[in-house]
């Protein structure tokens, strides 16, 4: 990539210009729309919620205890006295994939239909060694943004199918959250080094947490190609550099360099809403083998060498994403 265009790349991702596409796009009335938003007690989450319910929606709010959850949901419903939605709470912890699937099994009790999970939940650690780990065993960035997630997800598939298979097309979606640590982590052409997901080589939490937000966008890649013949629409996004709760177990001079690229979190409820709702990634025009979501709320294109990434070996690519789609399975295995 040219040095002028790969800088303008970087800028336009750092400093976006103004949404396009904003609450005011998304349909006024939600009456009957059943989401599931992860992380829902703060940040991002916290706006979701509160937007979806203000537009009449069924929004569960899934957060890492029944009592996190509550709290939000009281403080949302102060804001939106009106609404004729609802507020439910989920313990969801994704830490512990036996917790996680209770998550889903508990969700999977009281519906029978879905119409887009936001997976918003992630974790940054912070600089402790050796690096904090999940039940299960896996670093703590990979294990919860990509493990974790993907379990959630993949138990909740077959409910998104059924409601797809009813509803209008494209608007039953899954939303996953990758970050800007996409185009600086990502190893070339894959997007994930396959050969040290156990961390033997060790990696600075930063760049853990990096790769995990790449491993992310794999899975929302690998997730299109999977299920669009379910109707399902898969979107891998970077919502921005925000305001949020992420970098709280950081370093002080992290925090600081961060706070000067940071921007107001109801920005990146934006790039969230728009891949939720937005007519640009309908099922009949995603093409995430080249594109992303990007800030706040644009379908741009990848990294030039990232590509290769996405796609099988029998299409040119080095099939990466769908390994990294085989090992997850192989993790999950016990808990479906």
């Amino acid at each position: 990539m040219p040095s002028f265009t790969k800088f303008m790349s970087h800028w336009t991702q750092y400093f976006p210009p103004k949404p396009s596409f904003t609450t005011k796009n998304v349909p006024g009335d939600l009456q009957g729309k059943v989401y599931l938003v992860t992380g829902a007690n703060c940040g991002m989450g916290y706006e979701l919620i509160r937007t979806l319910y203000a537009k009449n929606a069924k929004v569960y709010a899934a957060c890492r205890s029944e009592e996190k959850a509550s709290i939000a949901i009281a403080s949302v419903k102060k804001t939106a006295p009106n609404s004729s939605g609802e507020l439910i709470p989920l313990a969801l912890e994704l830490e512990d994939l036996t917790k996680v699937k209770a998550a889903a099994q508990s969700f999977l009790a009281q519906e029978c239909k879905l119409h887009v999970l936001f997976n918003n939940a992630g974790v940054m650690p912070g600089p402790s060694e050796p690096p904090p780990k999940t039940a299960q065993g896996h670093e703590l960035a990979l294990g919860v943004n990509c493990v974790g997630t993907f379990l959630f997800t993949k138990l909740l598939t077959p409910i998104l199918a059924q409601t797809a298979a009813s509803e209008p097309p494209s608007s039953v979606r899954v939303v996953w959250l990758s970050s800007y640590g996409l185009p600086l982590h990502a190893p070339p052409d894959r997007g994930v080094d396959m050969d040290n997901l156990d961390y033997h080589i060790p990696k600075p939490q930063l760049d853990r947490y990096g790769i995990s937000k790449c491993g992310d966008w794999l899975l929302g890649v690998e997730y299109a190609r999977r299920h669009k013949a379910d109707g399902i629409v898969s979107v891998p996004i970077n919502p921005g550099n925000l305001q949020t709760q992420l970098a709280r177990h950081q370093r002080t001079f992290i925090k600081i360099i961060a706070t000067a690229i940071v921007h107001p979190v109801i920005n990146g409820l934006n790039t969230l809403l728009f891949a939720a709702f937005s007519p640009e990634v309908a099922i009949e025009r995603e093409d995430w083998t080249n594109n992303w979501v990007i800030p706040w709320g644009r379908v741009a294109l990848l990294r030039p060498d990232l590509p290769k990434a996405t796609k099988p070996e029998t299409e040119g690519g080095n099939g990466n994403a769908q390994a990294f789609w085989e090992w997850n399975e192989e993790q999950v295995k016990n808990f479906i």
